[in-house]
């Protein structure tokens, strides 16, 4: 299967990348000579080769999901000096208008 041109600038149009003639001309030929190889490694004979991943209940055995929750060197109210609730409580932004001055 060969890419045309054409097919070089719609995709680029669809992903909204600016390609000039010249970049058009060489993707080309690398987008035709990746197809050519892809063409290639699926006429290889793979019959003989067992499977080793696969999506049934048979396929590839996975680890359990052993979350191990990171030592902490300090109390969470060591991290910010103040809390509320649990959160931390940090000092609004200067760019941030405060509620209060709003009306609000």
């Amino acid at each position: 299967m060969a890419v045309t041109r054409d097919d070089v600038l719609h995709i680029a149009e669809l992903a909204r990348l600016g390609v000039d003639a010249a970049r058009a001309d060489e993707l080309t030929k690398e987008l035709s000579s990746i197809l050519a190889h892809m063409e290639v490694l699926s006429q290889v004979d793979t019959s003989s080769v067992p499977v080793t991943a696969d999506s049934g209940a048979d396929g590839t055995p996975l680890r359990p999901d052993l979350g191990v929750s990171p030592l902490m060197k300090g109390t969470l109210e060591s991290f910010a000096p103040l809390m509320r609730d649990g959160f931390f409580i940090v000092p609004r932004l200067a760019t941030h208008e405060d509620s209060s001055e709003s009306g609000a």
